[in-house]
């Protein structure tokens, strides 16, 4: 598949029909691993140098912008600071999906496993609350991996939770139906109710297993009259990647500053398209 490299200087053909109508246009966006770099301590991790600024810029031509991640909303806010005309989507689109006793109830839940796993985790598994989410990471202790895993699936088995694998980390969810591909498709369909004119092309940016339903998603949208819609799928890969990611994209890049400087071209291009539109 092709490479687009950190200072390609022309934008790759598959992403060209995105800028040719980036009105009609858009780019659903993973944060780690994609927009910040993967760090030893999930806590530190932060957007790269410009990337705020670059999201809100990217929102003005692009029909829509959005970054879903298997983080909390509140802390996308809180490392991004809400870029103007972006959509931040949480939690692979469980803040979207739960709320009233339902939200309490899993909450509570989680709570209860959190508790637990930071009482009885070895030294160096962090246990990482996320509210209706929990994730244990074994990246600075890689030598406890067996009993992060054991203790996933003590709590998938006595508590109905779902287990789902990441770099270094095994996370427990809600059993819903929701990922990062429902919430494309969710953010498509309200997008095409709202607008006078439809989307025609999307973009997925992800580097992890959890960004694969969203690139599924992505391939399997359709227009209103049945068309489908132009998807492509950038794998933001280093030495630690899923293989299966790659494999799934029509573009990889080299890591989160790959990623970056490939949507630095989509927000240059667009701009070029719309001046050579206004021209014509």
């Amino acid at each position: 598949m092709p490479a687009a490299g950190d200072g390609a200087p022309r934008l790759p053909t598959p992403l060209r029909p995105l800028v040719a109508e980036p009105d009609r246009s858009a780019l659903f966006l993973d944060f780690d691993g994609t927009l910040a770099a993967i760090v030893e301590d999930p806590t530190g991790a932060r957007p790269l140098p410009g990337v705020p600024a670059l999201l809100a810029e990217l929102a003005v031509p692009f029909a829509l912008v959005a970054v879903i991640s298997g983080r909390p909303t509140a802390f996308l806010v809180d490392v991004l600071g809400a870029p103007p005309g972006v959509t931040l989507a949480g939690l692979y689109g469980l803040e979207r999906a739960l709320s009233g006793p339902a939200y309490d109830a899993w909450a509570s839940v989680i709570d209860e496993v959190v508790a637990e796993a930071s009482a009885a985790a070895p030294e160096g598994v962090y246990v990482e609350p996320k509210g209706l989410t929990v994730t244990l990471h074994w990246r600075r202790a890689p030598e406890h991996e067996d009993w992060v895993v054991a203790f996933a699936a003590r709590q998938e088995a006595a508590r109905g939770l779902v287990v789902h694998e990441g770099r270094y980390e095994r996370e427990l969810r809600p059993p819903l139906d929701v990922d990062k591909g429902t919430v494309v498709r969710a953010l498509v369909a309200e997008h095409d109710e709202q607008a006078a004119a439809p989307l025609r092309s999307v973009a997925a940016f992800g580097d992890d297993r959890g960004d694969l339903p969203a690139f599924a998603a992505a391939a399997d949208l359709h227009a209103a009259d049945g068309r489908p819609l132009v998807a492509v799928r950038v794998a933001a890969v280093d030495t630690e990647s899923p293989p299966a990611v790659a494999a799934a994209a029509d573009l990889t890049v080299q890591g989160a500053a790959g990623a970056v400087a490939l949507l630095r071209l989509l927000a240059d291009a667009a701009v070029t398209g719309a001046e050579a539109a206004g021209q014509g």
